[in-house]
């Protein structure tokens, strides 16, 4: 006990404890008694009184009716006497038939404390008020009784609450408040026996055993009582909580297969993540302006993210596709209401969400689809939806065609109202239309933190089963045979030509000039553009015929648009809108305009090399056997832009250095060549600076190669920046760089040159924290000093190496070739 309370509940027991054996001390010391066998008789009942016990509810702590003859001690007996009737039969009830070993700490708090302070308070108070209530017993009983009941109750509660930090009028409430009748009742029968005693003698006590027992009986069958109807509440509350839980995993598991039907549809159709969102938000609001009960606003809320689930059975290139589907496609598309209908009733939801699912692309007039539903025949929930997701599709960029603005869209539904929808729908949504799409954008925010993340690579499975697929092109539908003979004939004769002009070159717009004016032959364009991918990006490499400037604009991110689509999927498309294409300008309608595209994937050796796009002005201009020719010579073509671009990377890394991204010693001389000829035609000048840095040794050797890399890379990026536009930088080699400075005069050069010394003191500082760096640097000018490359190099090269020589003069100055330049010369 001592060991598990706080310093502060130990005080107080041992305070208590010592005040207690005070008491009983001093008592002692002053004994006397009238008479011994009465004495001795109410001991021993007392004694047996006190294995009577009950076990306090919801505490270790036990009660016995040994307190009668503490009573009647007071009334009858010395304080010494009562003492020690009490404190013996408390000392029985502490090691009576206990589970077990008694705690010494508690037994000495028991009897010694609480148990001698509570006698000789009820003893003093009784005698006390004896002055005063001289003819007033039950008045007396009672103040005895009260007084017996704070006193024995109060000590414990105290300590309980000193060591568990809880309100001790709480502690004392609950656990003993419930006790005082108890007391209150054996201070009547006290009260009858002291009566009694003046009649028949102090025998007559004997008789309260029997009622002792009763009382006892009385309580422990009380408490039984109570602890059986404790243990039903809390079965039945464990029940009602467990029926509770029940509810909330049964309701949740149905959020989260709403959720997570829902993100499957998302992993099908990239576009409708959001517009399911939107439509829950709408249908919601509208269900609760007309009223619809719970259980049908629970399936509005259901079949609002998972009317597209039928999708999941349409192939993806349907889906996605950025174009007007074929009648063989619409077929495919309608099915996916009842399939959707299918997976949700095997879901078995506590509401009807499949008959909306089923329903949601009914019209009003009977027209729709799949079932001809009519008017009111449609739940009530799918024609909710309807309108809420035709509203939505038509304000929402799609494959197909661009977003109409809210209010126009809003107007196409209203024109439809009685026609493809419930008119009373309709009324509410336009009444409410601006304030739901404003609730729909806030909720939007929130949910696309759940969107699935479509970007993660999977190293292992380097290959399926059965195998991978080796045909992965089939021919299209047959036409009739005049037709195929005439156009193998032109496919012939057009592959034969192209052969021959892939051939010859590789240069990209030489060749693909050609081939967009031979296939003009076999497939009339307004536009052809040849897209090429880098990354993520597919970017105009060849564009010819009408808008030019539009089209050599585009940025298309793979996956969006016509020919991002074309390139995701490698799949082509005929006559798809071009004005869904991310970047395309839409302003006034020209007649020039683009209104059909045939885009096909150039697909190389590696793999995606870029898409081949044909428009043209009129609508749906393009036929299969448009896409059939194409896609016979579109495997050329792939081929041929991948060499193309694979030589001209080679062509650029053979003039281009590595580590500077400059132009390097094979470059700079044919460019200073085409410069010379260029200045013999015009009898122009050009300034030839040859520039060296000092101390990079030094850098390399005491800061190691990878900091020289970093202060050339540094210097090369600011020495392009202090150049001309029509200046031209080239790295000879090691510290080495040279400038070709067309029509630059000697004050400019002298100038220029401190420049880069200061640029080349810079670098070194930021670098290498040191400011030992410099630059030599020396001039050669055509014609001045020879009309010939090697010539004017040797020259500037020899001069930059006699300034190389030379050190600070007294004025503070450097002297390059002649020319003197300003060491303090700072970089802007």
């Amino acid at each position: 006990m001592g060991l598990s309370m706080p310093k502060r509940a130990v005080a107080f027991v041992a305070l208590v404890t010592v005040a207690g054996a005070t008491v009983l001390g001093t008592s002692l010391l002053h004994w006397h008694s009238d008479d011994l066998l009465k004495f001795g008789c109410y001991l021993l009942i007392a004694i047996l009184a006190s294995t009577m016990k009950v076990r306090l509810p919801g505490m270790e702590s036990t009660m016995s009716v040994h307190f009668l003859f503490v009573l009647l001690g007071v009334l009858e007996l010395s304080l010494a006497e009562t003492l020690v009737i009490g404190c013996t039969a408390a000392l029985a009830q502490c090691v009576w038939r206990t589970k077990q070993r008694p705690d010494p700490v508690k037994v000495a708090f028991n009897v010694l404390g609480m148990t001698s302070i509570a006698i000789a308070a009820t003893y003093f108070a009784y005698h006390v008020s004896a002055g005063f209530l001289k003819n007033s017993m039950p008045l007396l009983l009672l103040v005895a009784a009260c007084t017996y009941f704070l006193a024995n109750t109060a000590p414990i509660a105290i300590v309980i609450a000193l060591s568990e930090g809880r309100p001790l009028r709480g502690i004392w409430s609950e656990t003993y408040f419930w006790s005082i009748p108890f007391y209150l009742i054996g201070a009547a029968v006290v009260g009858l026996v002291s009566f009694s005693n003046r009649f028949v003698g102090w025998q007559g006590a004997l008789l309260v055993v029997p009622i002792m027992y009763w009382i006892y009986r009385s309580y422990h069958l009380y408490l039984g009582r109570l602890e059986d109807e404790k243990r039903r509440v809390e079965i039945e509350e464990r029940h009602v909580q467990a029926e509770k839980r029940h509810v909330e995993e049964v309701c949740a598991l149905h959020l989260r297969t709403i959720e997570g039907l829902a993100l499957a549809i998302d992993a099908k159709d990239h576009n409708t993540h959001g517009h399911l969102h939107r439509v829950r938000t709408y249908a919601v609001a509208i269900a609760e302006d007309l009223g619809l009960v719970e259980q049908d606003m629970d399936a509005l809320r259901a079949a609002a993210l998972l009317h597209d689930i039928g999708k999941l059975a349409v192939p993806d290139h349907i889906i996605n596709k950025p174009g007007r589907l074929t009648p063989e496609e619409f077929e495919k598309m309608k099915i996916h209401p009842i399939v959707g209908a299918e997976i949700l009733e095997k879901v078995a939801f506590p509401y009807p969400v499949a008959p909306i699912v089923r329903s949601h692309h009914e019209k009003w007039n009977g027209e729709g689809y799949p079932d001809g539903l009519k008017g009111e025949e449609i739940p009530i929930g799918a024609r909710i939806l309807t309108a809420v997701d035709c509203l939505d599709a038509l304000a929402s960029d799609r494959q197909y065609r661009k977003a109409l603005p809210l209010g126009e869209a809003m107007k196409q539904i209203v024109e439809e109202a009685g026609i493809s929808f419930d008119p009373q729908v309709v009324e509410v949504l336009q009444r409410r239309y601006l304030e739901l799409e404003s609730l729909a954008v806030h909720s939007l925010e929130e949910t696309l933190k759940d969107s699935l993340s479509f970007s993660h690579t999977v190293e292992r499975g380097q290959r399926p089963a059965a195998g991978f697929e080796l045909d992965l092109k089939r021919r299209g539908n047959q036409t009739d045979f005049l037709s195929s003979i005439a156009s193998a004939r032109q496919e012939a004769h057009t592959l034969f030509e192209l052969s021959q002009d892939l051939g010859n070159s590789l240069s990209l717009d030489e060749t693909l000039s050609l081939v967009a004016m031979r296939l003009r032959k076999l497939v009339p364009y307004d536009s052809i553009v040849a897209f090429v991918r880098k990354g993520d990006l597919l970017l105009p490499e060849f564009v010819s015929g009408d808008n030019f400037r539009l089209l050599s604009s585009l940025q298309i991110p793979v996956g969006t648009g016509l020919c991002g689509w074309v390139a995701e999927n490698a799949r082509p498309i005929i006559n798809g809108n071009p004005a869904v294409e991310t970047g395309f300008a839409h302003g006034k309608t020209s007649t020039s305009e683009p209104r059909s595209a045939l885009a096909v994937p150039l697909e190389g050796v590696t793999g995606l090399v870029g898409v081949l796009a044909l428009y043209q002005a009129a609508p749906d201009a393009f036929t299969s056997d448009h896409l059939r020719v194409l896609q016979v010579i579109t495997s050329r073509v792939a081929l041929f832009i991948e060499n193309a671009l694979k030589y001209r990377e080679a062509e650029s890394s053979a003039t281009i250095d590595y580590l500077t991204g400059m132009a390097n010693a094979r470059a700079l001389s044919m460019h200073l060549e085409q410069e010379l000829a260029r200045c013999k035609r015009e009898h122009s000048t050009v300034a030839v600076i040859v520039c060296d840095l000092d101390g990079f040794k030094q850098i390399n050797d005491r800061f190691g190669h990878l900091a020289g890399d970093k202060v050339l890379k540094l210097l090369a990026g600011w020495m392009g920046q202090a150049c001309r536009r029509y200046d031209y930088a080239a790295r000879m080699g090691g510290d080495e760089f040279v400038i070709i400075a067309p029509n630059m005069t000697e004050k400019a050069v002298s100038e220029r040159a401190a420049h880069l010394s200061a640029m080349a003191q810079k670098a070194g500082r930021e670098v290498c924290g040191a400011d030992f760096l410099s630059l030599s640097a020396g001039a050669a000018f055509y014609p001045q000093d020879g009309i010939e490359a090697e010539k004017l190099l040797a020259e500037a090269d020899r001069k930059m190496y006699a300034a190389k020589q030379l050190h600070y003069e007294r004025d503070g100055t450097i002297v390059m070739g002649g020319i003197r330049l300003a060491p303090s010369a700072a970089l802007n």
